[in-house]
């Protein structure tokens, strides 16, 4: 964490322009466990549940509830998608009454602000995901010694500050998927850079650590030359790509998205410099965000979850968790349409598998 943080206190002094870092920057420090290169299934260890417990919570078994979606930031497709997940489920259950709120920026002290508020105003569950995982945590902690359910979705905080978390998938799946695309699209030994968030939020740090882990496993050839911030901001996303672009010329043979808006405008950078078919882009992204690019022919696939079933299964899980039908030491938990969604890693619980968008299917969706 002391290197994430000396890392993201120099962003600050550079934020707008690509700028030289070692190659894995942005990644967290946690171990990693990459995938079998054959795509053999991975384990799942049993682990005791490690999440928080709300202080006197009162009896909310069957009974109406206030719930409060606090996502990175609202105004992109992306938390949009979750959204309209939640309101589905809260409209399903019939006895959740939900809205979304949060900062028109991934900004951790603006989300702080805004959970803070609504601890003070009293609501009975409290949705989030997070945009620092450890900055975030004392004000859910907060929430919890009021007594409010707390469950995270898409980015994690530490687990004794919420109850549990919605994974959208394992982060080795998702860095197994990036990399695999990218190796395959532009060669084993071609040069490489990545598009992040910033370089504290937990997902984006993972993945990119379980990336470079599976990458030295089963592509060891493949030269990563910069990682890059750009804060899940249209316009500095579209900027850090053409830098890297220029930067680094013929070296560079492809890029990874690691958000949903770096990916489409990496994609577009790439489509101004007339760079399509020379450089791939892989990333995370909405279908309808890529479509344009996929249909082209400038982007060949795009690596996701549902996030309209991510929102769905949160909200799912934090009625459970409110009702008292989910517990600590649980397997698995109901979730409406979903069905039976497993418990992994104490107190998490898997969505599913990462899905590929191409040619072929991504007209099929429209989010």
């Amino acid at each position: 964490m002391k290197k994430s943080l000396l890392l993201a206190a120099c962003f600050g002094l550079a934020s707008s322009t690509a700028f030289a870092a070692s190659a894995w920057t942005g990644g967290d420090e946690l171990p990693t466990n990459p995938l079998a290169c054959d795509a053999t299934p991975g384990t799942v260890s049993a682990k005791p549940y490690d999440g928080g417990v709300p202080t006197n919570a009162p009896d909310r078994n069957g009974k109406k509830i206030t719930v409060v979606d606090i996502p990175k930031l609202i105004g992109v497709g992306y938390f949009a998608a979750t959204t309209k997940g939640i309101q589905e489920a809260a409209k399903e259950l019939g006895n959740v009454d939900a809205k979304t709120d949060g900062p028109t920026k991934a900004n951790i002290d603006e989300q702080i602000t805004f959970i803070d508020n609504y601890v003070t105003s009293g609501v009975d569950g409290i949705l989030f995901a997070a945009n620092d995982p450890v900055a975030i945590a004392p004000v859910l902690k907060k929430a919890l010694a009021a007594g409010i359910n707390v469950v995270g979705y898409d980015a994690n905080a530490t687990p004794d500050a919420r109850q549990w978390f919605v994974n959208q998938a394992e982060f080795n799946g998702i860095a197994k998927s990036l990399v695999d695309a990218l190796a395959k699209e532009a060669g084993e030994d071609a040069g490489f850079a990545i598009v992040t968030s910033t370089f504290t939020t937990p997902n984006q740090a993972r993945w990119i650590n379980e990336m470079s882990a599976y990458a030295a496993k089963c592509h060891p050839n493949m030269k990563w030359l910069e990682t890059v911030e750009a804060q899940e901001d249209n316009v500095l996303s579209f900027n850090q790509s053409a830098t890297l672009i220029n930067k680094y010329g013929d070296q560079l043979k492809g890029i990874f998205g690691m958000t949903s808006v770096a990916t489409p405008a990496a994609a577009e950078a790439v489509t101004q410099a007339g760079q399509c078919g020379k450089i791939a882009i892989v990333g995370l992204a909405t279908p309808n965000a890529m479509k344009p690019y996929v249909e082209k022919d400038c982007v060949k696939s795009v690596v996701l979850w549902n996030p309209v079933d991510l929102g769905y299964a949160a909200m799912q899980v934090l009625r459970a968790t409110a009702d008292g039908t989910l517990k600590a030491g649980d397997a698995s938990v109901k979730a409406g349409k979903l069905g039976e969604l497993k418990v992994v890693n104490g107190s998490e619980i898997l969505l599913g598998a990462p899905f590929i968008f191409d040619k072929s299917n991504i007209a099929q969706f429209d989010f």
